[in-house]
């Protein structure tokens, strides 16, 4: 069974999809498996469903839904429904967990392959690392959980998921640079600077690969867009580091190309390489 919050909810079965259609039920199911082998409280899945205004048959309402998505899984597997129970979507005090045992989620698939990327960065090992984050970015299929209709504590993990994503990216940008590779991350950084116009890294990044293309005044341009995005929309300046990038490209100033490029000696990002617990 293959199961997937990274991009459209997803489940697998032999090749088959069996993702359930009900808003509600997908709902229910994307909470549950971004809090995978966590137990869930009925509380938290009735916030999410229902926000601060549950129906009054919101615990037989959401009983239901765990039945189908049991009856769903059975169906898909060709496991009996009380095995589902029992081994996948179990009852637990209070809550529900989901076992991933049996299964195979893009999310820890994500989490493994950063903290293996990690460990490479740490040691220095640049092209394991690179080879190690660029899978873990290739299991994106778009934005997290595209096609849920979110409550807070999904729309809590997406923008969790998302920051992860952009920390990985740096990093594997920063990777890219010290490989000599400044002609292939162009593309990437171009779009992620303009879907990202405050972020002050990745226009950093945009900016050092430019320039050691021999792009100067281009590089130049993405400082000033830069600034003119953080001036007028939250009424501050570039930071002293994209600063005195700025000042070497302006002075046409030689840039090695290993500096201010970040080799992570810990933990790159906490969020990007373990789950966090539930908040109730």
């Amino acid at each position: 069974m293959k199961l997937a919050v990274l991009g459209p909810l997803s489940v697998q079965v032999n090749d088959e999809l069996h993702t359930p259609s009900a808003p509600k039920m997908r709902s229910v199911l994307a909470t549950l498996l971004v809090h995978a082998d966590q137990v869930v409280p009925v509380s938290s899945l009735m916030r999410e469903l229902w926000d601060e205004d549950p129906p009054v048959s919101c615990l037989t309402t959401l009983q239901t839904y765990i039945l189908n998505l049991r009856k769903l899984l059975a169906s898909a597997t060709g496991m009996s429904t009380r095995q589902i129970a029992s081994e996948v979507l179990v009852t637990r005090s209070g809550g529900y967990l989901f076992r991933t045992t049996l299964g195979d989620l893009d999310l820890h698939q994500f989490h493994q392959l950063v903290a293996d990327g990690r460990k490479a960065l740490s040691s220095g090992d640049d092209q394991t690392a690179l080879s190690t984050l660029s899978s873990a970015l290739q299991l994106w299929r778009g934005p997290a959980l595209v096609d849920v209709v979110a409550g807070r504590i999904l729309q809590g993990r997406r923008q969790q998921f998302e920051e992860a994503r952009l920390v990985v990216l740096e990093y594997l940008v920063d990777t890219q640079l010290r490989l000599g590779m400044y002609r292939e991350v162009l593309t990437e950084l171009a779009a992620l600077t303009a879907d990202n116009p405050y972020h002050e890294g990745l226009h950093a990044q945009y900016m050092r690969a430019l320039y050691l293309n021999g792009r100067r005044a281009q590089a130049l341009e993405v400082f000033q867009r830069l600034r003119i995005n953080l001036v007028n929309h939250l009424g501050l300046d570039p930071g002293p580091a994209v600063q005195q990038l700025h000042r070497a490209i302006l002075n046409a100033e030689p840039i090695d190309a290993q500096g201010g490029l970040r080799r992570p000696t810990g933990d790159i990002v906490r969020m990007a390489s373990s789950g966090s617990a539930l908040a109730y």
